[in-house]
C-alpha cells in the first residue's frame, strides 16, 4: 500500500516527480496568438499519480494559488510567487523551491512578446506519457490541455514576461 503526501510532513520538491513545462501557442479569442505554458508531472513517484497530484495542490496552496478555481492576474499582483522570465529564447519559470526551463518555439516567443504575458496552467493530473524528449502531437496536447480533468485540476495563472534588463 501507498501513500499520498499529507499536508503534515514539510514539502519536498521530490514528491512531485519529473516536473515537465511546455509551452505552445494557439489562437485566442481576440483573434491573436496566446502563449500557453502547461506544468505537469509524470507521476512517477513512488507515490503515483495521485501522490504527486496531491504534491501539486500543496504546492499551489501553500503559495495562494487555488486549482480549479479563478484565473490569477499576475499582471495586477505584484506579489506573486510564480514568475516567467523570457530571454535569449528561453522561458524561465520561476516556483516556489524550483525553477524550470524551456525552449519555446518561434510563434510562442512572439507571442509572448506582443502580449507581455502568458496564460499558465499548473495541473495536478499526471500526463506520463509526455516525457521530455518525445514528440508530442497537437492533437495529444490538445486532447491533454483541453480536457476537464487537466483544466479543474489546475491553477490558471496569468504571469507577466519579465526581462534581464540590461
Amino acid at each position: 500500500m501507498t501513500s499520498t503526501p499529507s499536508t503534515t510532513h514539510p514539502f519536498r520538491v521530490a514528491d512531485l516527480g519529473t516536473l515537465v513545462v511546455m509551452p505552445w501557442s494557439g489562437e485566442a479569442s481576440d483573434g491573436s496568438d496566446m502563449p500557453y505554458l502547461l506544468a505537469y508531472s509524470l507521476g512517477d513517484t513512488e507515490d503515483g499519480p495521485e501522490g504527486t497530484a496531491a504534491a501539486v495542490r500543496r504546492l499551489l496552496a501553500d503559495n495562494g494559488m487555488s486549482v480549479g478555481g479563478d484565473v490569477v492576474d499576475g499582471t495586477e499582483r505584484s506579489s506573486l510567487p510564480f514568475s516567467l522570465l523570457v530571454e535569449s529564447g528561453a522561458a524561465v519559470l520561476n516556483m516556489p523551491s524550483l525553477n524550470a526551463q524551456c525552449l519555446p518555439p518561434p510563434e510562442w516567443l512572439a507571442a509572448v512578446e506582443q502580449r507581455g504575458y502568458a496564460y499558465f496552467v499548473f495541473t495536478a493530473r499526471a500526463w506520463p506519457e509526455a516525457t521530455p524528449g518525445r514528440a508530442v502531437t497537437p492533437e495529444a496536447l490538445a486532447a491533454f490541455a483541453g480536457a476537464d480533468e487537466t483544466l479543474t485540476a489546475a491553477a490558471h495563472i496569468v504571469l507577466p514576461a519579465r526581462r534581464l534588463r540590461g
